[in-house]
């Protein structure tokens, strides 16, 4: 794979994502500088896959800053919502004053409840990061962490719906677990894995 460099730019806007992204990095002596600081405004997400939303943010990035992107679009896929929200994960939490996470927590359990006592409560966290250069070229990624639904939300730790979200052969929350162990299992450590052996590490 091509080399990445001293520097990239983190195509993302989400503060939780630039936090656990940068953590993920440091081990390679890569500094990673959110778009923000470039004045990149976040493009408007019009593809219907994780892959194809990764791609648009990490290529406007590189072209706006010169230097690599690294882009992560990630979401949460419930089994019995027919994959939903997945790459809508975010706007299933938009309202006028910003993203509520609560709100977007709450809309899938009443789905769910909707569709009775015995429905499965499967899902998975899906991430996809792609790697773009100012040439052009580009890589993706991709890690995913089953698990299952719980109601009502428990723990403070995490972001997005991590609060509802129990790993496979685990008791804890996303939300309650030390985020330590979360960044050693999570859906995007298994996509920076792959990256990682991508760059030869």
């Amino acid at each position: 794979m091509q080399a990445i460099g001293p520097r990239l730019v983190l195509a993302s806007h989400n503060k939780g994502k630039l936090v656990e992204i940068a953590a993920l990095l440091e081990p390679f002596g890569i500094e990673a500088v959110p778009a923000s600081a470039f004045g990149l405004e976040e493009p408007v997400e019009t593809e219907d896959t994780f892959a194809g939303n990764a791609l648009l943010k990490a290529r406007f990035a590189a072209e706006g800053a010169g230097l690599p992107a690294l882009s992560d679009d990630s979401g949460i896929c419930v089994d019995a919502l027919d994959g939903a929200p997945g790459v809508y994960t975010a706007d299933w939490a938009e309202t006028p004053n910003g993203r509520d996470w609560l709100l977007a927590m709450t809309r899938v359990e009443e789905k769910l409840k909707a569709l009775g006592p015995d429905v499965s409560r499967r899902a998975e966290f899906v991430c996809t990061l792609a790697l773009v250069w100012p040439d052009g070229r580009s890589e993706t990624f991709e890690g995913r962490m089953a698990g299952s639904l719980t109601w009502p939300p428990r723990g403070d730790r995490g972001f997005g719906y991590d609060p509802v979200f129990v790993p496979e052969g685990y008791s804890e929350t996303f939300a309650e677990m030390d985020p330590a162990e979360k960044h050693a299992i999570s859906h995007r450590a298994k996509a920076f894995a792959k990256l990682k052996a991508a760059l030869g590490g």
